[in-house]
This record gives structure tokens, C-alpha cells and sequence, in this order.
């Protein structure tokens, strides 16, 4: 992006030098030597930010939750670790939907039975939310709660696993 004093000269427009020029809103078509010569400065755009993790360049989101007081109330932000949290019970709730069914037919008919692929894949559920959760409270860090977001990879760069964020087990097919 084209600067002058700072400012981001856009395309298109028309731009004003400190001492009162103004300039046409071709001046894009300018070579770089008379863009220079004219006080503009090229800087390369800033490398994304990923906004799961930082409100801008330089500015992380809060790991833990913030109370903040005004005009006496208090409020809450969530912290990361907290909607992590929140989200991975919803997550393995919506995994333990589909076999809820089970559950709901065994308390009322005695009789019935839960398959056991179906009672031992709702214990890895909850064992895998278990799991993580501890995973996100232990993150010790930024980097260290960016990482548990991070795919692991072998020697050759290639995809070994789920992002310990997202370490679930693998979905059970039932047909009773």
C-alpha cells in the first residue's frame, strides 16, 4: 500500500501533501520513481491476523475471562479458554445426540438394552471432552492455546491426527 506521512493513500482518490498539493486520482498510473519523488512511501500489507486468537496485530485476545465494572454493573468477556470450553461441550453433546435415543428407551423399558459399540463410543466421548478441556486449561500460554488448534504432522509434513482441540472419536454408525 502507498503511504504518505503514514496516511494509506488509496486508489482512486485524490491525496493532499502537507503543504497543500493536491494530487489527481490517477496518480496510481505515476511511475514508482514519481511516486517517490511526490513524499509516497510503498509498505507492504501487514500479514493476516488470525482473529480467532487476536483482536489485531499485536493485540491478543484475553486466555481468561475479564470482569469489567461500568456504571456499576459488572460484565464479563469470555476469555478463550472459556469459549473453548463451551464450545467443546457442545461439541460432544451433539456427538452424544444421536445415540441419546438409547438412553431415553433403557430408563423407560427396563427391558431394552444399549448396544455395547454405543455405551463404549458415549464413554470416549466423554473421555475425549474430558481430555480436551483439560488440554485448554493446561495451555499455559498463547502459543501454547494455539497449538492445540494445530494439526500434527510426520517428518514429511503430512497429516497425522486432529488438532488436539479437536481430538474426537470416530462417529458411530447405528442402525437400531
Amino acid at each position: 500500500m502507498w503511504k504518505y506521512n503514514d496516511k494509506t493513500i488509496k486508489v482512486g482518490k485524490s491525496w493532499k501533501t502537507s503543504d497543500g498539493i493536491t494530487h489527481p486520482t490517477n496518480w496510481n498510473n505515476w511511475s514508482d520513481e514519481d511516486k517517490a519523488t511526490n513524499g509516497l512511501v510503498w509498505e507492504d500489507d501487514p500479514a493476516p491476523v488470525d482473529d480467532r486468537f487476536y483482536w489485531s496485530a499485536d493485540n491478543p485476545k484475553s486466555l481468561d475471562d475479564v470482569t469489567e465494572t461500568i456504571h456499576g454493573k459488572e460484565f464479563v468477556t469470555l476469555g478463550l479458554k472459556s469459549e473453548a470450553k463451551l464450545t467443546t461441550k457442545q461439541q460432544a453433546a451433539n456427538l452424544l445426540a444421536n445415540t441419546d435415543w438409547y438412553i431415553v428407551r433403557k430408563a423407560e423399558d427396563a427391558t431394552s438394552t444399549i448396544p455395547t459399540d454405543v455405551t463404549t463410543y458415549r464413554a470416549a466421548v466423554r473421555t475425549a471432552s474430558g481430555n480436551i478441556e483439560t488440554a485448554i486449561d493446561n495451555a499455559s500460554d498463547l502459543d501454547a492455546f494455539i497449538a492445540l488448534h494445530n494439526t500434527p504432522v510426520d517428518s514429511d509434513n503430512n497429516s497425522i491426527g486432529n488438532p488436539p482441540i479437536n481430538n474426537w472419536p470416530t462417529s458411530l454408525t447405528h442402525n437400531d
